[in-house]
C-alpha cells in the first residue's frame, strides 16, 4: 500500500474493450467448433420440440447447411444417421445404402475440401433396443461381440467418405479394435476419435428425441459414473495407448474438471461435446427471457475452451462462427 491505496490494481488491464481483448487468455476461432448434424430418411427435415432450432436433416436440405458451415469456417461437422428401420445388431449402419454412410457420400461430396467430415461410430442409432452394441442371450451388452461390429462400421464409414470416426460406445478395446481395422484395410489415414470419458448424463435428453432413440433402461454398464473424475483420465490414457488420435470429454459444462484433467495430460487434441441438454436448457431460459442467449452462449463455449478443449462440438458452431 502507498498512501492508503493499492500499489497492484488488477483492474487496470479491465478498463477498456481494448485492453480486455488484448490480455485474453482464451480465444474463440469459428476452426474450434464442430457442428453435430442428424440426417433421416425422408423428404421433409423435422424440426426437434426440445432443441429450438435443431432439424432432422434430409439428404438434401443438409448440402445447404454444410455449405453454410463451411463459409463459417468451423472445423467440422459430425454426422448421426436416424433410419426408419432397426434391427437387433444394427445392420443398417454397415449398409452402404443406410442413410448415414449415404450422409456421409452426400456431405463429403459437398464439402470435403472444406471442412472434416465426421461420423458417429456407434450401434445405439441402428438397434432395435436402442444399445450402443449388440447383446448376449441374457440381454447384457455383449463387449467383444460389439467390437465386431465396430470394425465393419469403420470400415464402411471409411469408404463413404468420413475423414475422422467418433467412437461414442464407450465398449472397452473399440479404439484398438477400429485402429486395426482400418490400418488393416489400407485406410491408416482415417483419424479415430475416442469418446473416452463419455459419462451416463441426465444431460442427453433431447439427443434421444433428434435420434428416436429406442432405449428401455440405461446405459450405466458401460458409460462411466458422474460420480467418477479419475476414471475420466485413466480412459484417456487406455485410448492414447490404443491408438486414438484425439480423445473426448461428454458432456462438457459439467464434466470441466475431467476435461481440465485430461487436457493437462493428454499428448494428444482433446474435444468436448456440448451436449443436447446443455443446448436446450440455455434456449429454454433465453425463450424465457432469464438469461442473455448470445451471451450465455459465448460463455458456455468459452468456458470449455478455457477448461482445455482443443475444439467443442456445439450446435450453435454455424451462428457461433458468424459472430466470432
Amino acid at each position: 500500500m502507498t498512501s492508503g491505496f493499492p500499489v497492484v490494481r488488477a483492474r487496470r488491464l479491465r478498463a477498456t474493450p481494448a485492453l480486455r481483448r488484448q490480455v485474453a487468455e482464451t480465444r474463440l476461432h469459428p476452426a474450434d467448433l464442430v457442428l453435430p448434424l442428424f440426417v433421416r430418411e425422408g423428404s421433409e427435415p423435422r424440426p426437434l420440440n426440445s432443441m429450438p432450432g435443431v432439424v432432422q436433416h434430409t439428404l438434401d436440405s443438409v448440402r445447404g447447411v454444410v455449405a453454410e458451415a463451411a463459409a463459417a469456417g468451423i472445423g467440422g461437422v459430425m454426422l448421426f444417421g436416424v433410419p426408419e428401420h432397426r434391427d437387433a445388431t444394427g445392420t443398417g449402419a454397415t449398409d452402404v445404402d443406410g442413410i448415414l454412410n449415404r450422409a456421409t457420400r452426400a456431405v463429403a461430396s459437398e464439402v470435403g475440401d472444406a471442412l472434416v467430415v465426421q461420423t458417429d461410430l456407434c450401434l445405439d442409432e441402428f438397434t432395435d433396443h436402442g444399445h450402443c452394441g449388440v447383446l448376449d442371450a441374457d440381454g447384457r451388452v455383449d463387449n467383444d461381440a460389439t467390437l465386431l461390429r465396430y470394425r465393419d462400421m469403420a470400415l464402411a464409414q471409411a469408404d463413404a467418405g468420413s475423414a475422422l470416426l467418433g467412437l461414442s460406445g464407450m465398449m472397452d478395446g473399440q479404439v484398438a479394435a477400429v485402429r486395426d481395422a482400418l490400418d488393416v484395410a489400407n485406410r491408416s489415414e482415417v483419424a479415430v476419435l475416442a469418446y473416452s470419458a463419455k459419462y451416463a448424463s441426465a444431460y442427453y435428453g433431447p439427443f434421444r428425441e433428434a435420434v428416436e432413440s429406442t432405449l428401455t433402461g440405461n446405459r450405466r454398464s458401460y458409460q462411466l459414473d458422474p460420480a467418477n473424475r479419475r476414471e475420466g483420465l485413466r480412459e484417456a490414457q487406455l485410448d492414447v495407448a490404443e491408438g486414438a488420435d484425439v480423445v473426448m470429454v461428454k458432456p462438457a459444462g459439467s464434466y470441466l474438471d475431467v476435461l481440465a484433467d485430461v487436457a493437462a495430460w493428454s499428448p494428444v487434441p482433446v474435444w468436448a461435446y456440448q451436449v443436447s441438454g446443455e443446448y436446450a436448457m440455455i434456449e429454454a431460459a433465453a425463450a424465457n427471457g432469464w438469461i442473455d442467449r448470445d451471451r450465455a452462449i459465448l460463455e458456455s463455449v468459452l468456458s470449455i475452451r478455457r477448461a482445455g478443449a482443443d475444439t467443442v462440438l456445439t450446435y450453435w458452431a454455424t451462428e457461433l462462427a458468424a459472430a466470432l
